[in-house]
């Protein structure tokens, strides 16, 4: 048995340890707001906070959570709802496919570091990848949530 938290609610898995944390998330618990992209960890797609630290979940195994806590998309507004207010305002996502790990590593951003600079933004989402180049928008809907502060 493996026991974590998912967006604040406790669960007990009995599950092969080596499953990677992403399909458990989707296939298991149902939580499809975190994406698959790449596979390997290097997309930024399938991000999910662990502890407060952004962490890639299709290369992160099931045990290593074990008795941690984890944030997904969909817990998300439970932490930084600012955060998501202007990335709505902003119209941040066109196509949407990697907002769910641009929010969450932004989240993460700002949790360890609440008034970052221009370039501590760009530095902490780099290797987050968007297919549809909104880049701009994304520190754009950062600054602006570090500026309601």
């Amino acid at each position: 048995m493996i026991t974590l938290t998912v967006n604040g609610e406790k669960k007990s898995l009995d599950i092969d340890p080596d499953m990677p944390l992403l399909w458990v998330l989707r296939d298991i618990l149902g939580l499809t707001g975190t994406k698959f992209g790449c596979g390997e960890g290097f997309c930024g797609s399938c991000s999910v906070l662990v502890d407060h630290e952004s962490v890639r979940s299709c290369s992160t195994p099931i045990s290593d959570v074990a008795n941690k806590s984890i944030t997904t998309i969909e817990g998300l507004s439970k932490i930084n709802p600012k955060l998501q207010e202007n990335w709505e305002l902003l119209d941040v996502p066109q196509c949407g496919y990697c907002q769910p790990g641009q929010l969450i590593t932004a989240a993460a951003l700002l949790e360890t570091n609440p008034h970052p600079t221009e370039q501590q933004i760009v530095d902490a989402m780099t290797g987050n990848i968007c297919r549809c180049g909104t880049y701009h928008r994304i520190k754009e809907a950062i600054v602006k949530t570090v500026e309601s502060k």
